[in-house]
């Protein structure tokens, strides 16, 4: 199927594109428009380090110091609220089951890197098992969860993608008639948008079309590479959507970060400190400035008093020994998974359900982005070994929905490197049917290593009650608490999305000159994007937390992180997950300063 027909075919409609010329791509600027406008429709470190945890805990119940805050989680979700919180002059404590990474441990200057990075760093705890960690029983699970236990959280291993959400994902239901509307607006968090990537050091270039016009990113962006520059020659004949893509990477040094030196190691220990993690660009910081970071600190249950109110948090040593931290607010940043965990492991006679669910929503609505990738082998050296493992370029051109392809919402394209000599044998990027081992081997090894690109497709997930993260009646932690299951299957409409887009961006490699392209349509180990278990809305019976991230229940208890989405977008989270733990923030922070608030005192 050529390029073109396929454009007829599938109803992606017509538009001018702008700057259609070879010339831009050298220098990054006006490529294509994509094919809808952005109203939502077609157009066209302290280190605190505790011994290594060996016993099951024994009560020893110690109460610390009250603070005005409470946050559980040291990720983005808890760097953001912890830096506005200290802004504001408050008192704030933060419980962290992991330690400080180890970049000791980063081997992305040695030939080995690709070894050692399937053990310290592995995405999936389930193989990593650290101290830190938590089995996930993700059997009945179409996607296996990847997280990172540490200061920092996913950030530390993150690809660094920055993507804010389309004003249509805030306008879902208005839209398409699927899932619900955000209790806010892109308009809402552009201005927290801003702030937080000024924060990340995010790199990138203003003007992309497919968004309102506002403020760039503060850094420019990372040069295209060989493979950009050839696929988004391709996307301007095409008349198709792209634009230099927005990372989280610095590109020259800036605050705490360096300037990237393009290993593509992102996922595996930035050796250089290039990359907008938040051990490097929040924490070290912030306990300079007074915020007790508390590592090795396993939360095993939220304590309420006969008010219903919030006390503070029982958690666990490394040694076994169990603490209680009180707090006046607690705020949960515990990710899509670890969050609804501890608010059902928090059920009491009061909450014989699970804390703050009333609703009966807690762990439901499980959305963890089907992931694909499509990977264009090419005569040409592409560069593919090296340069950011963020993207290169994005694709926003099929992003919004067209009922004509038979599904509603899209998906944000990426284009990646595929990376070093080991990375041509695993299933992501290459599918878990990857024909690399045998007799073709080195054929194979000599064809894909530094000649292939590759871009991965994020598949916006609709919710579903049935997709849920509940308590494993058999599967148990280090220290004997009850361990999370994911229960997901991918929907039809997911199924069908995927399936489009996968075949578009074969065209696009096609187009870009690829001779071979391969296909991998659902890569399991890609579950990053954990969202949607405790959704923010305005009624308490069909929402956890209100647009504030305050729990309906509980009103001293908060929930900033990416369970309260109530959808999903198709766009790497951790831009909006950032912007939006700062929006609630701030209003916590004013709702404290006009004395509205409830406090366990």
């Amino acid at each position: 199927m050529s390029p073109g027909g396929a454009r007829i075919i599938f109803g992606s409609g017509r538009h001018t594109p702008v700057g259609q010329n070879d010339s831009v791509v050298d220098d990054a600027v006006i490529p294509p428009r994509p094919n809808s406008d952005f109203t939502g429709r077609p157009s066209g470190r302290s280190h605190n380090l505790l011994p290594d945890q060996t016993t099951a805990a024994v009560p020893n119940i110690s109460t610390q110091t009250e603070p005005d805050v409470l946050i559980v989680g040291a990720g983005p979700t808890g760097a953001v609220a912890a830096k506005r919180f200290a802004e504001a002059g408050l008192s704030v404590v933060v419980l962290e089951q992991g330690d400080w990474p180890d970049y000791s441990k980063a081997r992305a200057d040695h030939p080995d890197f690709e070894l050692t990075a399937g053990r310290y760093w592995a995405a999936n705890p389930n193989r990593r098992q650290a101290p830190a960690d938590y089995p996930i029983d993700d059997q009945d699970s179409d996607i296996a969860a990847v997280l990172y236990n540490a200061v920092g959280g996913g950030t530390v291993i993150y690809a660094a993608h920055w993507q804010r959400n389309m004003p249509s994902d805030f306008r879902v239901r208005t839209l398409d008639g699927v899932g619900d509307d955000w209790p806010l607006t892109y308009e809402d968090l552009a201005p927290f948008y801003e702030q937080v990537e000024a924060d990340f050091g995010v790199s990138g270039l203003a003007g992309d079309p497919a968004f309102p016009p506002g403020k760039g990113p503060p850094l420019p962006p990372a040069p295209l590479a060989p493979m950009g520059r050839r696929v988004a020659r391709a996307h301007n004949r095409l008349g198709w959507h792209w634009w230099p893509a927005p990372n989280a990477i610095a590109t020259r040094a800036y605050g705490p970060l360096r300037a990237c030196t393009q290993r593509a190691t992102c996922m595996w220990g930035c050796v250089e400190g290039a990359k907008g993690s938040v051990d490097i660009t929040h924490w070290p910081q912030l306990v300079d400035r007074g915020v007790r970071l508390i590592t090795g600190a396993r939360v095993r249950k939220l304590e309420v008093n006969s008010a219903g109110l919030v006390t503070g948090a029982e958690y666990v040593d490394r040694a076994g020994q169990v603490h209680f931290q009180s707090a006046s607010v607690t705020v949960l940043a515990a990710n899509g998974i670890g969050t609804p965990r501890l608010l059902l492991l928090s059920a009491s006679p009061k909450f014989p359900h699970g804390l703050a669910n009333s609703s009966g929503l807690v762990g439901k609505r499980l959305m963890l982005h089907p992931f694909g990738t499509v990977v264009g082998l090419f005569d040409e050296a592409l560069g593919s070994t090296h340069g950011l493992w963020g993207q290169h370029i994005h694709c926003l051109e099929f992003y919004e929905t067209d009922a004509a392809r038979g599904f509603v919402r899209g998906a944000k394209w990426g284009l990646q490197p595929t990376g070093g000599p080991l990375s041509m044998t695993r299933a992501y990027p290459w599918g878990e049917e990857n024909a690399m081992w045998g007799p073709n081997f080195h054929e194979q090894l000599r064809k894909r290593l530094g000649h292939s690109a590759m871009w991965g497709i994020i598949a916006e997930d609709l919710p579903e009650e049935k997709n849920r993260v509940v308590l494993d009646p058999a599967l148990k932690d280090a220290d004997g608490i009850p361990a999370p299951k994911l229960v997901y299957r991918m929907s039809e409409n997911s199924r069908r999305l995927l399936e489009f887009h996968l075949a578009r961006a074969q065209e696009s490699l096609e187009a870009a000159g690829a001779y071979e392209v391969v296909v991998a349509p659902l890569i399991r180990e890609t579950g990053w994007h954990i969202l949607g278990t405790c959704k923010m809305g305005i009624d308490p019976t069909t929402s956890v937390v209100d647009p504030r991230g305050r729990c309906h229940d509980v009103p001293n208890l908060f929930i900033f992180d990416g369970s309260i989405w109530p959808t999903s977008s198709g766009m790497n989270p951790t831009a909006t997950i950032a912007a939006l733990s700062l929006w609630c923030a701030d209003h916590l922070v004013a709702e404290r300063r006009n004395q509205k608030m409830p406090l366990n005192r």
